[in-house]
């Protein structure tokens, strides 16, 4: 057979997939935007009533949404829509080995679907994502340390993958586009959204062919422009305004912050893995989770505030700017966050944990900038930055973030070079807990 005359045909192929890709991130870009702006409003809403309210309400609303949400998902949808681990084997003795080994950080939150249907999004359980909104709205809506981002992909791609019950050609490009737009229109970064989606298909193998990148792509400018038409303020970025002033203190910033930052956010992200994975049933999972919470509760209302302790961590990073607190007083409300947020993964809770690992982050750094003479702003970007790639490891989307956020160029390049050192201390401490401490081999006893 000719190979020339095949040329064509490839090109008008390749040509035709990738307007198939557009015309789908467009169409599930517009769906999933305003269905995930919609969801998100109502929880942003819903939070900002219980934050005004008194002491009581905001210190009960958290375990009334994670007990709500375990309800529905477990007596009224009967357990099929609660997320479940992937399965994965144990991690490889290798260190070399395992840093090819897909990442166990939180891997089995919302994500997990978008995870596994990644190349072929028309197989996503969209069906499912109305009895999910509603554990997530009851979640996040009520205070508990979770986020929205996760919900945002998963709402977004659940809207897109749904068009294909009647353009099945459409079906895997309007998921991919709808989950870019839901992060795009949460976070109002374009480049986020894309980003995020595609990085997160990485995981099962989804490649990146042009189709997905300008399906992603459509997806991602349509939630921006929702974003920008409404002027919506949905998510809390900080913007780096300051530079470090000279090389060898950007770079032990971002030596230092992106290093801790990375390390953290890893720990946190396997310690949520296994709180997910922990095979208690609901009823003693809630009950463990709830007082953990609450003991949680109290001793970061007692370090900072209560409103630092309540929501996906906006409140706290609010306490931290105007609070004159040490740097040891934000790295124990840092661990305590850290343990709220597995804690309500442990009863049952429904939502993402970005958000929760930005402020975790964001703490971080601000605990460092008087150590290393920068401004908070600076190591607080870092710090973001670096969880998000060492907890999430999602390092491109990190950087992604930290590039188109704003803020003088040599700021930026000092949080991308964080995301560097983050995404390395973040597999160390990942490989070091799964080797010696969670999978650990015990030597069998001598036999006498």
């Amino acid at each position: 057979m000719n190979l020339r005359a095949q040329e064509p045909v490839a090109a008008a192929t390749k040509w035709r997939d990738a307007g198939c890709g557009v015309a789908g991130g467009l169409l599930g870009g517009v769906v999933a935007a305003v269905f995930v702006v919609g969801v998100t409003t109502l929880i942003k809403a819903n939070l900002d009533w219980i934050m005004r309210q008194g002491g009581g309400v905001m210190v009960a609303a958290p375990f009334v949404g994670i007990l709500v949400a375990v309800v529905v998902l477990h007596l009224v949808a009967h357990g099929r829509a609660v997320q479940q681990l992937s399965g994965d084997p144990a991690p490889p003795r290798s260190f070399t080995a395992w840093l090819r080994f897909p990442a166990n950080a939180v891997r089995a939150d919302l994500t997990a679907d978008v995870v596994n249907t990644a190349g072929a999004e028309e197989r996503f359980p969209w069906r499912l994502a109305p009895i999910r909104a509603v554990a997530i709205m009851a979640t996040v809506g009520m205070g508990a340390p979770m986020g929205t981002e996760s919900p945002a992909a998963h709402l977004g791609v659940a809207a897109g993958s749904a068009l294909g019950e009647r353009w099945r050609s459409l079906a895997r490009s309007a998921g991919i586009g709808g989950g870019a737009a839901g992060v795009a229109a949460l976070m109002g970064l374009p480049l986020v959204g894309a980003a995020f989606i595609l990085e997160l298909g990485r995981r099962n193998g989804a490649p990146l062919s042009l189709p997905r990148i300008v399906a992603a792509s459509s997806g991602a400018l349509v939630g921006w422009g929702v974003n920008a038409a409404l002027d919506l303020n949905l998510i809390r970025l900080i913007v780096p305004h300051i530079a470090a002033g000279d090389l060898p203190r950007a770079l032990a910033t971002a030596a230092l912050v992106g290093a801790l930052s990375g390390a953290i956010g890893s720990v946190t992200g396997t310690a949520i893995y296994r709180a997910r994975g922990w095979s208690a049933g609901p009823v003693v999972k809630f009950l463990v989770g709830a007082v953990t919470l609450g003991l949680c509760l109290v001793a970061i209302s007692k370090l900072a505030s209560l409103a630092a302790a309540i929501g996906p961590g906006a409140t706290a990073v609010s306490w931290a700017e105007v609070a004159s607190a040490s740097s040891w007083t934000l790295l124990a409300v840092v661990g305590l966050r850290a343990v709220a947020t597995t804690a309500a993964v442990l009863a049952g809770g429904c939502g993402g944990l970005f958000v929760p690992l930005l402020a975790i982050g964001d703490l971080t750094g601000r605990a460092l900038a008087p150590v290393l003479g920068v401004p908070s702003d600076l190591a607080a970007a870092a710090g973001a930055a670096g969880s998000i790639a060492g907890g999430y490891r999602l390092p491109l989307t990190a950087i992604a973030m930290v590039l188109t956020i704003g803020g003088p160029v040599p700021a930026r390049l000092t949080c991308v070079t964080a995301v560097l050192f983050a995404t390395g201390s973040g597999i160390l401490a990942a490989y070091l807990l799964d080797r010696y401490v969670l999978h650990r081999r015990t030597a069998s006893p001598a036999v006498s």
